[in-house]
């Protein structure tokens, strides 16, 4: 079987992780190789299935990652319509209309008036990945905050404005990883964020903030039976909106002012998995993808 691990050429070298699950896939019998999602040479019927991996440029290309995902089509994991759905954090909203906790969000459209905001928030585009225009804003610098969402919003794109949870700056955020459905590993995140900026950019081919690239700032976790829930409830509904179980999603969490835990966000198109912090997932996910094409 041929399977490829979709990524981008602006992958930092530091980031590596998928590496394993190459590894783990090739000793499976699989032919496992890293194609770039926007080589125009790419021949994609070859595969057997093409496994979206580190594909952290989508955002910038949006339109044009959307074109990719529809040519590829029954071959992609996650599924097309999960990964359409997810591209774009108004995602937000279809889990709290579908009764789950997350974080309290406003979506502010080109050609909508702001409004007031109140306390700290964070503010970033709905369509963003890496801390991109992305920043944080107590009220002495809520100025700053609506110059980030005039700037978002004056390029065609929607903003949306969170509370600042405490929690993130005291506990962190905790990530759950389900692979075809299970919980495999843990991460705990610190915060990426500084008070009263927007999240300084790294100049690179990626241009993510440039907390990403501190190796300390994901490191293995553990996760409480209420977070654990939490991480279940979401990957079920999934399940059932999209017809079958995510093949990978990382469900990012961070407990609200009442000690909740609540979902900050859904990753289901590209998540860094931190496969060196749990190398056992790269067997979970090698062992998922191969017998996914077995029971064709």
């Amino acid at each position: 079987m041929r399977i490829a691990l979709a990524t981008c050429a602006a992958v930092p070298a530091q980031f590596d992780d998928d590496e394993l699950l190459a590894e783990a896939l090739r000793e499976r019998g699989a032919r496992a190789e890293f194609v770039e999602w926007d080589d125009a040479s790419a021949d994609w019927q070859r595969f057997d299935r093409v496994v979206i991996r580190s594909t952290w440029d989508y955002t910038q290309r949006l339109g044009d990652y959307l074109d990719w995902i529809d040519r590829v089509d029954g071959r992609l994991r996650n599924q097309p319509e999960l990964v359409r759905w997810n591209s774009d954090k108004r995602y937000v909203a279809d889990l709290a209309k579908a009764g789950l906790p997350v974080v309290a969000t406003q979506f502010v459209e080109p050609g909508e008036e702001i409004g007031d905001l109140s306390g700290e928030v964070a503010i970033k585009p709905t369509v963003s990945a890496g801390g991109r225009d992305t920043g944080r804003f107590g009220p002495r610098a809520h100025d700053s905050g609506r110059e980030l969402i005039e700037q978002i919003v004056a390029g065609g794109r929607t903003a949306m404005v969170q509370p600042y949870l405490a929690a993130v700056d005291s506990e962190g955020e905790t990530a759950l990883i389900f692979i075809a459905g299970e919980l495999a590993h843990v991460l705990h995140k610190r915060a990426v964020l500084a008070p009263d900026e927007v999240a300084p950019i790294r100049d690179d081919s990626l241009g993510a903030a440039e907390a990403m690239y501190d190796p300390t700032l994901v490191t293995a976790g553990t996760a409480a039976d209420d977070q654990i829930e939490l991480g279940r409830r979401v990957v079920a509904w999934l399940a059932e909106r999209f017809g079958a179980s995510p093949l990978i999603a990382r469900v990012d969490t961070v407990r609200d002012t009442s000690g909740s835990p609540v979902v900050l966000e859904l990753e289901a198109v590209e998540p860094n998995l931190y496969l060196r912090q749990a190398p056992q997932t790269a067997e979970i996910l090698a062992d998922a993808i191969v017998a996914e094409l077995a029971a064709r």
